[in-house]
């Protein structure tokens, strides 16, 4: 509303006034901050005096100044400015509104209203009933281009949008048909050949087909040739399309994570014409692009900080209950570790929230969905202090764990030990856990700061350098604190995710990270270890490199899991890699939703949802 704005304007002029007390003007002035004409701005005051929001008492004569007194408190009128943003479908001018409040309430009656806006909505227009569920996005969205995703919010987008060749169930245990009805490999397991259902249609009206599998893992090894996963796609050596329906990969070596890999949002496949066409710009709205997967919801709009899916009214496994869903992408501060969940509670579906105990007893469920387990990594290739193995070791146990949990102090929160272990103290190969870490005795205390100190004399630097990303700033906080209380200084350094493997890591002393255990486990470990590798010494590195192709030529699952405990062992024995702690994901579920069914990452499957 334009005379909200001129009210705002001008209470925001007259800062120094407080409401109900007068301030003298006249309207010449008040026109030349609204940039209008006296006449005009003689309309403006007994507008808004009809609306009760001001008194103005003109007084006539040369030297008399007419009285303005504001009865509306600005806060007030910020307030509905951004809810009537907000109604026009533009959250970002609604947030952008609220940066003005002045003081916290504003912006809580504002978060309290946005809540509300949430949940399930039925509209029946005749006989016609439309589903719409809006749900909000906590973090950005930069990309939904399968090649260029770097963040979960846009993982969980790229499953409701498109579709791999195949898919793998919820537990991890076995890849399953989705594009490929069915597929079949060698007796060396290096040839790979798919066959794809027919008749299944892209988001733009075209039927998909096996040039267009192709397509999207030759376009992968181009577009991101060091991205998560790179080490399985730069092992094909070719891929044939011996006809529309046929996909045929030639592997250099055997990889019997290549099945999985193929199962994860990198493979989706994307339509060749529309990515030639619309290069970068593909998945990216803010460059134009256009997202068209064949998935079963397809993009409708991505405005002004709302993404609206479309239900595909002819996706091949049927199509989705619901009509419509709008995700809105909701701003966290860098670090936050996780959502209150009263500021969630009319969201009807959460994901990775802490629940206070009266709180979860309102709820369907709440299951165990996955698990995050950070960490921190040493760069022992750097000519620095934590080269020397004994500094490494003494560094390791300086990071008091148990403090640390205390700190943390939530449900959700455990002591790591192993990616492998479960929650109950071993793991399904009866393996127990390590030993932790001891507490430093005095001496050794002693031992470690005399050798940072030698380091930081040769270096010319006073603290080691902890590099992570943003999301992970407050774990990085914490651990620094920790060390600081022992005389140990680091230096927090951020890097964004999209450029955390580049090679401005390799000038850390130590990386703070975090993996997902969840059913793509083995390849994130590969992948997560194969990083490592550059911060070790060539022979150190060329032996581990070995126990990993031996852990992807492993057809058994459970002696990959053997292999995969042996190169943790030797990365925790030589402090190479540090636990932290363990977060258990979890995901609640009001009682008016149906359908519930979870994907990678553990997120809900927006097609099979639906409500009473």
């Amino acid at each position: 509303m334009k005379i909200r704005r001129h009210y705002i304007a001008l209470r925001r002029a007259y800062s120094s006034i407080a409401d109900g007390e007068a301030a003298l003007t006249t309207t010449f002035e008040l026109a030349e901050r609204l940039a209008c004409t006296t006449r005009n701005m003689v309309m403006i005051l007994k507008r808004m005096e009809s609306d009760g929001w001001i008194r103005w008492e003109s007084r006539r004569g040369r030297g008399n100044r007419s009285e303005l007194v504001f009865l509306v408190p600005l806060e007030h009128m910020l307030l509905e400015e951004a809810k009537e943003h907000v109604g026009r479908g533009d959250l970002q001018a609604g947030l952008d509104t609220l940066q003005g409040a002045d003081g916290l309430a504003a912006r809580e009656t504002f978060q309290d209203w946005l809540t509300s806006q949430f949940g399930f909505r039925s509209q029946v227009d005749g006989k016609r009933r439309t589903d719409t569920l809006r749900f909000p996005l906590p973090g950005k969205i930069a990309s939904l281009d399968p090649a260029n995703i770097h963040y979960f919010g846009e993982s969980h987008l790229v499953h409701q949008l498109f579709d791999g060749l195949v898919r793998m169930d919820s537990r991890g245990n076995e890849v399953l048909p989705h594009l490929a009805h069915a597929w079949e490999s060698d007796n060396s397991r290096t040839e790979w050949t798919f066959y794809l259902r027919k008749g299944v249609m892209f988001h733009h009206g075209r039927e998909m087909t096996a040039a267009d599998a192709a397509y999207s893992i030759e376009r992968l090894r181009r577009q991101a040739p060091d991205g998560l996963y790179s080490w399985v796609y730069r092992g094909i050596q070719s891929i044939e399309t011996p006809d529309d329906t046929t996909i045929r990969f030639q592997l250099m070596k055997r990889c019997e994570l290549f099945l999985p890999f193929l199962a994860t949002n990198r493979a989706s496949v994307v339509p060749q014409d529309v990515c030639e066409a619309e290069g970068e710009r593909f998945g990216v709205g803010s460059l134009g692009g256009s997202t068209v997967g064949t998935g079963p919801f397809r993009l409708l709009s991505s405005d002004q900080r709302i993404l609206t899916l479309e239900a595909n009214p002819v996706y091949f496994q049927g199509r989705p209950f619901l009509d419509r869903v709008e995700l809105w992408t909701m701003p966290i501060p860098d670090g936050q570790p996780h959502q209150d969940s009263s500021e969630l509670r009319q969201y009807q579906v959460m994901h990775n929230v802490r629940m206070l105990e009266n709180e979860g007893s309102k709820w369907q469920q709440v299951r165990q969905s996955g698990t995050t387990c950070k960490f921190l990594s040493m760069n022992e290739l750097k000519d620095g202090a934590l080269a020397n193995p004994r500094l490494r070791r003494l560094l390791n146990r300086a990071i008091n764990r148990g403090e640390l949990l205390r700190l943390l102090s939530g449900d959700v929160i455990e002591e790591a030990t192993s990616f492998w272990l479960r929650a109950s103290g071993g793991d399904k190969e009866g393996r127990q856990a390590p030993f932790v870490p001891e507490a430093l005795l005095e001496g050794e205390l002693e031992e470690l700061i005399a050798g940072l100190n030698s380091y930081y004399e040769r270096s010319g630097n006073n603290a080691l350098t902890l590099l992570t990303i943003p999301q992970y700033a407050a774990d990085a906080s914490l651990v620094a604190e920790l060390l600081a209380a022992q005389g140990i200084r680091l230096d927090i350094r951020l890097l964004p995710a999209e450029q955390f493997k580049g090679g401005e890591r390799m000038e850390a002393d130590l990386l703070l990270f975090a993996i997902m255990l969840d059913e793509y486990r083995e390849l994130r470990l590969v992948d997560l270890y194969t990083s490592m590798l550059q911060h070790m010494p060539d022979r150190d590195a060329s032996v581990m490199n070995d126990r990993l192709r031996a852990v992807m030529a492993e057809a058994d699952p459970a002696a990959r899991a053997k292999l995969f405990i042996r190169i943790e062992q030797e990365l925790t024995g030589r402090d190479s890699l540090c636990f932290l702690y363990r977060k258990h994901l979890k995901t609640a579920f009001h009682p008016s939703v149906q359908g519930i069914t979870l994907e990678s990452l553990s997120w809900v499957r927006f097609k099979d949802l639906w409500f009473r």
